[in-house]
């Protein structure tokens, strides 16, 4: 069976959600390119699936060197900047003349799509960040995606079988979320909540908001 391969562009809500996916949390900040898209300049960070590459975009707010992030008393400033004088992430830009890669860009159906899985609550979505293979390279991501008029929030994750399988599991929020990130101390038998603050001893999962429902979601149903 011939697989199709190619890339999948997601509009995430703001440039602030691409700054934090790039930076937030990242002992080495990824890598993100500046390309255009539909006639306007975008900065993008991607995942590479089996079969397609997922690019998470936002407009790009003004030309610069790095994506520049940090939190200060529970604000976040992000900026693009041309230089790393200050005390912030940086994550470097890659401007592009031509497109990031030959792939074709469109597909009547993602080889890729997530499989959506509903998980009991927030602290169960939160212990599934933990993976006992690689306690040391944890991906914290959570991912906000507006659907049928209300917010879900969900992780990604992966079965490797003949195939690659990828599981989209997800809460359902009771309104979007209006804090950047979800913070835990499960040990101390404490319910996780949103905060932008950070406070010592407990772990601290990034919220990237989805601008719009994307059908690699699976959640079409």
């Amino acid at each position: 069976m011939s697989i199709t391969q190619n890339e999948c562009f997601v509009e995430l809500s703001s440039f602030d959600d691409l700054a934090r996916l790039a930076c937030a949390l990242q002992e080495y900040p990824k890598r993100v390119y500046s390309q255009e898209l539909d006639g306007s300049r975008v900065v993008s960070s991607s995942i590479i699936l089996a079969n397609t590459l997922l690019i998470f975009y936002a407009p790009m707010p003004k030309l610069g060197r790095y994506v520049s992030y940090q939190v200060n008393s529970g604000k976040e400033i992000c900026d693009i900047v041309d230089s790393t004088k200050t005390n912030s992430h940086y994550a470097p830009i890659v401007h592009m003349d031509s497109e990031i890669s030959s792939l074709q860009t469109k597909s009547e159906k993602l080889s890729d799509q997530f499989h959506p899985i509903k998980v009991k609550d927030l602290g169960s979505l939160a212990r599934l960040t933990y993976d006992p293979e690689f306690p040391d390279e944890q991906n914290l991501t959570l991912y906000a995606v507006p659907h049928k008029n209300s917010w879900i929030m969900g992780y990604i994750t992966s079965l490797e079988m003949d195939e690659v399988y990828y599981n989209f599991n997800y809460v359902e929020l009771e309104s979007e979320p209006t804090k950047h990130f979800v913070k835990y101390q499960g040990n101390q038998g404490q319910d996780p909540e949103f905060s932008d603050n950070f406070d010592h001893g407990f772990s601290y999962l990034p919220i990237i908001k989805i601008k719009t429902e994307h059908s690699i979601f699976g959640l079409d149903d």
